[in-house]
C-alpha cells in the first residue's frame, strides 16, 4: 500500500475507535442515569453469599457496560471500608461474566440500522425534556454510535489484507506468548477491553487473523483490562490495592488454564463450530466461555484468592485508613471512573456522618468546658474545629470535581443535597466554637455561673446530644425519624424562648452578673441555631432517601 493509503487507513481506524469509545461512554452514562440508584440499592443489600455477589457483579457490569468501571467501584468501596476484601472477590468474578455481553452485542450484524438508531437516540436526547426519556435517548445514541464506529474500523482495516507484512504479523500470534502479550499491552494502552475486543472482532471478520490465533490475543486482553483498576488504586489504602491484585490473579489464572487447554484440546474448533460463518461471534463466545468457566473453577477458592492477595501485598501494621485519604483518592479518580456516582454518594454519606458526629462532639465538649471552666478542653475544641473545617473543605472540593464532570441525573441531585448538609454540619461546629469562647471569657473574667444557669446549660447540653444522636443513627422509617427531629428542634425553640424570658427576669432583679448578661444571650442564640441546622440536615437526608422535600 502507498503512504497515502496507510494514512487514510490509520485515520479511519482511529476515527472509528474514537466513535466506539464515545458511544460506549454515552451508553454507560445513560444506563447509569437510568439505573444508578437501583444499582446502589442492590449493592447496599450485598451479603457475604458468594453466589449473590457474583450475580450482583454481573448485573452491575451489564447495566453500565464496563467491567473496568465495576472494578473501579469495588476499589472505591474497599478503600472506604464499605466492602470487605472477601466480598470484593465475588463482585469481580461477576464483573468478568457481565462484560461478555458487550462482545456478544458487537457480534450482531446491525451495521445497516446503526446510523438510524444513533440519529433517533440523539434526537431524543437533544429535543425531549423529560429526564428519563432523555437518558434512554443517550443509551440509544451511544449504542448506535458504537456500531457506526465498529463499521468504520472494519472498512478502514479491510485493505490490510493486501499487506504481506501485516498478514505475516498476525500469523505470529499463533504463538500463545506473543498473542497474550499483544492483547495485554494493547488493552492496557487504550484502557478498554471492550474496545480492544471489538477491534479483534473486526480483524477476524475481515479475515486478517484466524480464530486459532485470536483466542490467545483475547486471553491477553483479559489481563490487560486490569490496568484500569490498577491506576484507580493509586493513592488508596492497602485493602484497595489488594482488590486489584485479586482482579489480576483471576484473569491471569484463567488465561493460564485456557492457554494450556487450547494447546492440548481442540477447544477452538469446538467453539468455532457454534457459529462457523461468524468470526466475531466466535470471539464473543470464547470470551463468554473463558469468564464463565474461570468463575466456576475459582468460585470455591474465592477466599483463598483474597488470602493470596494479602500475602502478595501484605497489610502495613502502621497504616492509618483515613477516610479523608480515601476521599482524596476517589477525588482523583472521579474524572475517569465510569458508572461510579453511587460510590461517590456512599463515600460522601460516610464522610458527612463523621462530620456530624464530630460537630456533635464539639458541641458537647463546648458545654462541658463552659460548665467546668476547663481551658484544656477549649484548646482541644480549637483543634477539632480545624479538623472539621478541613473535612468540609475536602468534601467541597470532591463535590466540585464530581459536578464538573457530570451535572445531571438523580445521583447528582443527591450529591448536591449532601453538599448542603456539609455546610450545616460545619455551622454546628462554628456554634460550638462560639460556646467555647464564652467559656474562655468566663475563665478570663472570673465569671461564675449561677446554679440556675448551670441547670439550664446542662439541659441544653442534653437536648443537643439527643438531637445529634438521632441525626447520626437515623433509626426507623424516614418519615417518623424526621418527625422526631422536628419535635426535638421545636423543643430547642421552646427552651430558648423560656430561658430568654427567665434570663430577662434575672437581669431585671439584679440576679445576673452584668459581665455575662450579653454573653448568656448569645449562648442561647447559638443553642437555638444548632437545632435549626440539625433540622436542615434531617430534611436533606429525608429528601435524599425519598426524593421528596420535607413538609
Amino acid at each position: 500500500m502507498t503512504f497515502d493509503k496507510w494514512i487514510a487507513m490509520l485515520g479511519g481506524l482511529l476515527g472509528g475507535l474514537a466513535l466506539f469509545l464515545y458511544g460506549m461512554q454515552m451508553m454507560s452514562d445513560g444506563l447509569e442515569d437510568v439505573a444508578g440508584n437501583k444499582m446502589k440499592a442492590v449493592l447496599e443489600k450485598l451479603t457475604s453469599n458468594r453466589f449473590l455477589g457474583v450475580l450482583i457483579g454481573a448485573l452491575i457490569t451489564i447495566a453500565i457496560q464496563s467491567s473496568s468501571a465495576t472494578t473501579v467501584m469495588v476499589v472505591g468501596f474497599v478503600n472506604s471500608g464499605l466492602m470487605t476484601l472477601n466480598q470484593a472477590v465475588w463482585i469481580i468474578m461477576g464483573a468478568n461474566i457481565g462484560t461478555t455481553l458487550t462482545s456478544q452485542l458487537l457480534a450482531l450484524d446491525i451495521d445497516v440500522i446503526a446510523p438510524f438508531v444513533a440519529f433517533i437516540g440523539v434526537a431524543i436526547a437533544v429535543f425531549v425534556k423529560k429526564d428519563k426519556v432523555r437518558h434512554m435517548g443517550k443509551i440509544m445514541a451511544g449504542l448506535g454510535i458504537l456500531f457506526v464506529g465498529m463499521d468504520m474500523m472494519g472498512n478502514a482495516v479491510g485493505p490490510l489484507g493486501q499487506s504481506e507484512a501485516f498478514v505475516s504479523l498476525m500469523t505470529r500470534f499463533s504463538n500463545p506468548i506473543l498473542g497474550i502479550l499483544a492483547g495485554a499491552i494493547f488493552t492496557a494502552a487504550i484502557q478498554s477491553s471492550a474496545a480492544s475486543i471489538g477491534i479483534l472482532q473486526t480483524l477476524a471478520t475481515n479475515g486478517l487473523i484466524p480464530f486459532s490465533s485470536a483466542v490467545y490475543v483475547l486471553f491477553g486482553q483479559n489481563i490487560g483490562t486490569c490496568i484500569t483498576a490498577l491506576l484507580a488504586s493509586i493513592g488508596t489504602n492497602r485493602s484497595a490495592k489488594q482488590t486489584t491484585v485479586i482482579h489480576f490473579l483471576f484473569n491471569t489464572i484463567g488465561t493460564i488454564i485456557f492457554t494450556l487447554a487450547c494447546l492440548v484440546l481442540p477447544i477452538t474448533n469446538w467453539v468455532a463450530t457454534i457459529t462457523p460463518t461468524n468470526p466475531a461471534a466466535q470471539i464473543a463466545n470464547m470470551h463468554s466461555i473463558f469468564n464463565l468457566v474461570t468463575t466456576v473453577l475459582l468460585l470455591p477458592f474465592g477466599t483463598h484468592l483474597a488470602s493470596l492477595a494479602v500475602k502478595i501485598l501484605p497489610d502495613e501494621p502502621t497504616e492509618q485508613k483515613d477516610s479523608l485519604q480515601a476521599l482524596q483518592g476517589e477525588y482523583r479518580r472521579s474524572y475517569t471512573s465510569l458508572g461510579s456516582s453511587f460510590v461517590h454518594i456512599d463515600m460522601l454519606h460516610n464522610e458527612i456522618n463523621k462530620m456530624i458526629e464530630l460537630a456533635g462532639n464539639n458541641i458537647d465538649m463546648s458545654f462541658e468546658a463552659l460548665l467546668n471552666k476547663d481551658a484544656n478542653l477549649i484548646k482541644q475544641l480549637d483543634t477539632l474545629e480545624d479538623e472539621l473545617n478541613g473535612m468540609n473543605a475536602e468534601v467541597s472540593r470532591f463535590v466540585s470535581k464530581i459536578l464538573t464532570k457530570d451535572n445531571s441525573g438523580e445521583s447528582v441531585e443527591s450529591i448536591k443535597e449532601y453538599f448542603a448538609i456539609t455546610g450545616d454540619a460545619e455551622r454546628i461546629g462554628d456554634h460550638a466554637l462560639n460556646i467555647g469562647e464564652f467559656a474562655q471569657s468566663c475563665i478570663d473574667q472570673g465569671i461564675e455561673l449561677t446554679d440556675v444557669e448551670r441547670e439550664e446549660i446542662t439541659k441544653m447540653r442534653a437536648i443537643t446530644k439527643e438531637i445529634i444522636h438521632a441525626l447520626t443513627k437515623r433509626e426507623g422509617g424516614m418519615h417518623p425519624w424526621l418527625r422526631d427531629i422536628e419535635r426535638l428542634e421545636e423543643k430547642t425553640d421552646d427552651m430558648t424562648w423560656e430561658y430568654q424570658n427567665l434570663h430577662l427576669e434575672r437581669m431585671s432583679s439584679g440576679l445576673c452578673d452584668d459581665r455575662n448578661c450579653i454573653l448568656y444571650s448569645k449562648l442561647l442564640t447559638d443553642f437555638e441555631r444548632v437545632g435549626d441546622h440539625a433540622l436542615n440536615i434531617a430534611q436533606g437526608f429525608y429528601k435524599i432517601a425519598t426524593g421528596e422535600s420535607a413538609k
